[in-house]
C-alpha cells in the first residue's frame, strides 16, 4: 500500500512539473511575425519624403557636382527569417554597393537567394530617384501574413556611404494590419568607407565597420558634414510613410488618390539649423610699419572656414592691428 502511494505521489509530482512547463513554454516570447493572424494579404502605398534642404543641413550642403539627391528606394517584404540590414552589424557586399555606388545587382541577388533558400521573402519593391534633396517619390508593396516585415534603403547622394532606411518594421498588429504608420529618417554610415564629407574621395575602411547612425555630435569631427555641435539631435532628413489601400467590391485595391510631389517642390515643415560661423587661426604677425623712431603699427588677419546660416553666429573681426615700434631704422 505505501509502495502504491508513493507511486501515485510522484506521478502527480511529474504531472505538476509538465504542466508548469507547457504553460510557460506557451507564454514565451516568439518572433513578430509568427504572431500575425491578420488577413493573409494587403497591400500598401509607401511614399518616401525627403527633407534633406540647405536650411535643415547648410554644413557643406552639395549644391553642385553633383547637387544633394536621392537615389532609387530598394526594398523588400520579408518574415524574421531574413535581414537586409541591422544598426551595429556589418553591411553585406549588396547594401555596401548600394551605399557606396548606387548599385543595386548585388543586393537583389542577395535578397533572391535568401527567398529561395529559406523561403523568407516575399517580394520586392523599388521607388524613383529624386533629383534633389526635398521631394517625394513613391510605390506599392505586399505583405503576407507569414512575411509582415518591411525593408529598405536609400542612398544619400553624394556621400561616401550614407544611406537611410527601415530594419524590419512589421505592418501587422496581431489580426490586423496597420492603417498608416509614418516613420522619421536619420542618417547611417554603412561602415565602408572612411570619408567624413559629402563629396568625400572613396577611402575603404579596413577593416570593416558595422553600421552605425549618423549624430550631430557622432562622428566627433569638425569635418563631419552632419557635425552641429549645438544641437541635441539632428532633424529629420527623411520621412517614409506607409498607408493600407482599401479594396473595392471586387477585392482589387483602389489606387491612392495622393500624387507624390515633384522633387523640386518645397516642403513646409522644413527645420531651419542656425549654423555658426568657424574662421581659422590668427596668421603670424606681419612687419611693423611707421616712421623711425616713432610708434608703428603691424597687422595679423585670418580667414572664413564656413560662412554662417540661418541665423547663426555671425563672423568675428579677420584683421587685428596693434602697436609696435618700427625696425631696421637708420
Amino acid at each position: 500500500m505505501e509502495n502504491l502511494t508513493f507511486v501515485y505521489c510522484f506521478c502527480k509530482v511529474i504531472w505538476t512539473l509538465l504542466v508548469t512547463i507547457l504553460g510557460y513554454a506557451s507564454c514565451l516570447p516568439v518572433g513578430d511575425d509568427s504572431i500575425c493572424t491578420a488577413e493573409e494579404l494587403a497591400k500598401y502605398s509607401i511614399i518616401f519624403t525627403g527633407k534633406w534642404s540647405q536650411t535643415a543641413f547648410p554644413k557643406q550642403y552639395p549644391l553642385y557636382r553633383p547637387p544633394a539627391q536621392w537615389s532609387s528606394m530598394l526594398g523588400v517584404t520579408h518574415s524574421s527569417d531574413y535581414s537586409m540590414w541591422k544598426k551595429n552589424e556589418y553591411a553585406s557586399n549588396g547594401v555596401r554597393d548600394f551605399a557606396e555606388k548606387g548599385e543595386a545587382w548585388e543586393l537583389m541577388k542577395e535578397i533572391e537567394e535568401a527567398g529561395e533558400k529559406i523561403q523568407s521573402v516575399h517580394g520586392i519593391f523599388s521607388a524613383p530617384a529624386i533629383s534633389s534633396g526635398t521631394g517625394q517619390t513613391s510605390t506599392e508593396l505586399e505583405v503576407h501574413s507569414r512575411h509582415p516585415l518591411v525593408s529598405f534603403v536609400v542612398r544619400i547622394v553624394p556621400s561616401p556611404d550614407w544611406f537611410v532606411g527601415i530594419d524590419s518594421l512589421s505592418l501587422c498588429e496581431g489580426k490586423h494590419w496597420m492603417e498608416e504608420i509614418s516613420v522619421d529618417l536619420f542618417p547611417y554610415d554603412a561602415g565602408t568607407d572612411s570619408g567624413f564629407t559629402f563629396s568625400s574621395p572613396n577611402f575603404a575602411t579596413i577593416p570593416q565597420d558595422t553600421v552605425t547612425e549618423i549624430t550631430c555630435s557622432s562622428p566627433s569631427h569638425p569635418a563631419n558634414s552632419f557635425y552641429y555641435p549645438k544641437l541635441k539631435i539632428l532633424p529629420p532628413i527623411a520621412q517614409v510613410t506607409m498607408v493600407k489601400l482599401k479594396k473595392n467590391q471586387l477585392g482589387l485595391p483602389i489606387p491612392h488618390l495622393n500624387q507624390p510631389a515633384k522633387s523640386n517642390e518645397i516642403l513646409d515643415s522644413i527645420s531651419e539649423t542656425p549654423l555658426d560661423c568657424e574662421v581659422s587661426q590668427w596668421s603670424s604677425w606681419g612687419l611693423c610699419r611707421g616712421p623711425c623712431r616713432k610708434p608703428g603699427t603691424k597687422i595679423r588677419t585670418r580667414f572664413v572656414l564656413l560662412h554662417p546660416a540661418n541665423n547663426g553666429t555671425p563672423c568675428p573681426n579677420l584683421d587685428e592691428e596693434t602697436g609696435c615700434e618700427p625696425d631696421n631704422c637708420v
